[in-house]
């Protein structure tokens, strides 16, 4: 462990960091990644089966997390002998009409994982990522045939091994901050474990200075395409964010701190974030979502430069919150799907396809992944909001006309919802 991917990317690049006022950083050979390539082979293997929240892989799932905590040297801060986990339940309804609470409707009980580095310091940053996923798939999958164990290898195996990266790194080299290191459940489910744990904090809310969240950067692209999320909530992230020259990303920037990932929950408490992500893809949601198809190669690049982010935004001392914009409440009603997954890491004009799901409006249409929505009916689609809002103009039933770029050609597609 202790000469791990982060102490080798340190090694050869990362000290200049610290040494001097350059930020760059040696891409390391994958070879070397071997704990991060272990962390996420173990949590998305099958004996694990899905680590659905409540359920003996997410207890197995859970353990495991902790012996790398005790292993990378953090300790325990929860009130029960100083445990690793911080437990709830969410009762759920058998009958969803109802409003009223039936005590005999099904409990489940989840566990929040939470490592801690204390280094005697006046503020405290959180790191974050869900280790939850969908089990066997009975809510959530996007896949069509029986029960099958959805691994998550990137769904979020990968941002759990990165936390563990970053935790053995900052562990041999502090910063100015302590550290709160938190593997989420039920994020799948809705932000459960976020959501309890900013009600339910062992460390008062106003101590946090930021928090940083991992959701699925195990498969950075050939573009090497990396989406950050949340740069809004504080005047220092996009100076941050953009003098790193090394690694290179292509950078996908959203100034809202809201999103469907654990930092929402933060960012709701008036704490600044960043969220990570490499793009959704055919394997998301899905059985097919494992450890072969990781890229640890740009894995590893994401973590090298999220230390970076995180050593520059620690030396700026307490940060500034800055409430932003809610881009989702602009986001229309409505009452159709296309049925396609889009790509959200696309910067060019239109909504590009990631994904198409089977027996919906645009694969019965033969709409196909890459294509690139233009205008549906008679409105013209620039982006993600535009495509929105026209979706909210249709109703169940109605055929439209809706034209796609496919190969640098317009394709006109008679679409019926």
């Amino acid at each position: 462990m202790k000469a791990n991917l982060l102490k080798l990317i340190i090694l050869t690049g990362f000290v200049g960091l610290l040494s001097c006022k350059s930020t760059q950083v040696i891409p390391i050979d994958a070879s070397t990644f071997t704990d991060v390539r272990s962390d996420v082979t173990i949590l998305s293997a099958d004996d694990m089966e899905g680590r659905e929240t409540g359920t003996e892989g997410e207890k197995k799932a859970a353990e495991y997390i902790v012996s790398r905590y005790k292993a990378i040297g953090l300790d325990g801060i929860m009130d029960i002998e100083e445990s690793f986990y911080q437990f709830f339940q969410k009762r759920i309804k058998s009958n969803p009409h109802e409003t009223e609470v039936n005590p005999n409707d099904p409990v489940i009980i989840g566990r929040n994982v939470i490592g801690y580095k204390n280094n005697n310091a006046k503020h405290t940053i959180i790191i974050g990522a869900h280790y939850d996923h969908l089990g066997y798939g009975p809510e959530g999958s996007l896949y069509t045939g029986p029960p099958a164990i959805h691994n998550g290898a990137d769904d979020n195996a990968s941002g759990v091994a990165a936390m563990l990266a970053l935790a053995d790194y900052f562990n041999d080299n502090p910063i100015n901050s302590n550290i709160l290191y938190i593997a989420f459940s039920g994020e799948e489910k809705g932000l459960w474990g976020s959501n309890y744990f900013v009600d339910n904090s062992p460390i008062d809310l106003v101590d946090f200075n930021f928090m940083v969240n991992m959701d699925m950067i195990g498969r950075l692209n050939e573009e090497r395409q990396l989406a950050i999320y949340g740069t809004g909530t504080s005047s220092v992230w996009n100076k941050i964010i953009h003098s790193i020259k090394k690694p290179k990303f292509k950078y996908s920037i959203q100034e809202s701190g809201v999103g469907p990932s654990d930092h929402t929950s933060f960012y709701l408490e008036g704490i600044p974030v960043l969220h990570f992500f490499t793009g959704q893809h055919e394997d998301y949601h899905r059985p097919s979502d494992d450890v072969e198809k990781i890229n640890f190669s740009g894995l590893g690049d994401i973590i090298s430069y999220i230390s970076q982010v995180i050593t520059l935004a620690d030396k700026k001392g307490k940060l500034t919150y800055v409430k932003t914009k809610d881009e989702s409440q602009e986001a229309p009603d409505f009452k159709v799907t296309l049925g396609v997954i889009p790509d959200y890491l696309f910067d060019g004009k239109g909504m590009q396809i990631d994904g198409v799901r089977d027996n919906r409006p645009a694969s019965n249409a033969g709409i196909i992944k890459g294509d690139i929505v233009k205008k549906m009916g008679d409105r013209e689609i620039v982006d993600m909001m535009s495509y929105m809002k026209a979706l909210g103009a249709f109703n169940p039933g109605e055929t439209v006309k809706v034209i796609v770029q496919r190969n640098g050609k317009k394709i006109t597609k008679n679409v019926t919802f």
